[in-house]
């Protein structure tokens, strides 16, 4: 199997390559998260600008039609330069959903905006009762077109335009059928948004409706599922990206840190520690590969989860080691190590745990 980038791919690479050499080092990396949004609107319009908003949406959308390995090398690329711009959950997740499913009349109005940069849509899918990503939507449609509910957790939410919101015609909370997807404009009257952080930074919001005028979207849990294996191999990719730079850097302090009157790379112990993180990065790099080649298969969403489910465990203790690498600096807000751990560990746990993921590769999961 030929793993060699594309001329197309290598371009991809390139440009969000340097868009995190002219725009990201730590000290505005830090203003950029500490905004409102939780990330740069300039930067937002830079890559938009250089077509990296619009790439993942189909042809016929406007976009460029990334296939997985097209998504994983953007990703990763990203990940390694730490990038607080959501392109995976305003682009991936909703952008593409709301493409999918958004009838004629709306697509008209709002399509050419959200594929440009112009707007942002965020998905309103999680409840208070529900847990590592199981069905349990509580929130009502009543009268056929308002709502009538509460959303916990909606990632990217900062300053976004609009929700895909996921509601219930019929059926209990917990039941997979009878859910539909809503369409809500941020303004409607009768909903409120309150924005809080994650560990990460990131700003995501709990809404509550009540009463809220919506447009029905054309697609249900289905048309979840089918956008959900794109999202998720990009999360591992930029986990993948995250990890890669932290083992750059921790390389090159233990080669420069001196202890005892030499540097702390030439303890064996170190070193046999730093030698087992790498095989764990080589490991979740080559499980990302096993997904990209099987992109054009139904094996594919399983080899994401496979990916995913391993990655998500592996990222944290990786994360662990480096910092205890630093000492007390890793940790400090001055380095990027305790940053890239904090996304690391919501990665980890975003959507659900690495546990339900595993399950549901098992076929065990509900």
């Amino acid at each position: 199997m030929n793993f060699d980038l594309s001329e197309d791919e290598q371009m991809l690479k390139a440009l969000a390559e340097r868009c995190v050499a002219d725009r990201y080092d730590m000290d505005r990396r830090r203003a950029y998260q500490a905004g409102d949004r939780g990330y740069s609107i300039d930067n937002w319009t830079l890559l938009a600008e250089l077509g990296l908003v619009a790439a993942p949406f189909d042809p016929e959308d406007g976009g460029a039609g990334l296939d997985a390995t097209a998504i994983a090398v953007l990703f990763e690329a990203l990940g390694k330069g730490l990038v607080v711009e959501p392109l995976i959950e305003n682009v991936l997740v909703a952008g593409r959903l709301f493409a999918a499913t958004a009838p004629a009349a709306l697509r008209e109005q709002w399509l050419e905006d959200v594929v440009a940069g112009r707007r942002r849509i965020a998905l309103a899918e999680v409840e208070f009762g529900g847990r590592d990503g199981k069905s349990w939507v509580e929130t009502r449609v009543i009268d056929d077109d308002h709502l009538t509910g509460e959303k916990s957790v909606v990632p990217a939410a900062g300053g976004v335009d609009g929700f895909i919101v996921t509601a219930r015609r019929s059926g209990a909370a917990g039941d997979a059928a009878g859910i539909g997807l809503w369409f809500v404009a941020a303004g409607t009257p009768g909903l409120t948004v309150r924005h809080w952080r994650l560990a990460d930074g990131s700003v995501v919001a709990s809404l509550s409706l009540d009463g809220v005028s919506a447009v029905p979207l054309d697609g249900g849990p289905d048309a979840l599922g089918a956008n959900s294996p794109l999202a998720s191999l990009a999360r591992s990719a930029e986990a993948i990206g995250i990890m890669q730079r932290l083992l750059d850097e921790t390389l090159e302090y233990l080669r420069t840190r001196q202890q005892f009157g030499v540097a702390l790379g030439s303890f064996q112990a170190i070193q046999h520690r730093m030698a087992t993180q790498y095989a764990a990065l080589e490991q979740a790099r080559a499980l990302v590969e096993v997904a990209i080649v099987s992109a054009a298969s139904t094996r594919f969403a399983s080899a994401v989860d496979g990916a995913r489910a391993f990655i998500a465990e592996a990222s944290l203790t990786f994360g662990h080691e480096m910092i205890q690498f630093h000492g007390g600096m890793g940790v400090s807000d001055e380095l990027s190590i305790g940053h890239a751990h904090k996304r690391l560990l919501v990665l980890s746990r975003w959507p659900e745990s690495p546990g339900a993921t595993l399950d549901r590769v098992a076929g065990i999961a509900a």
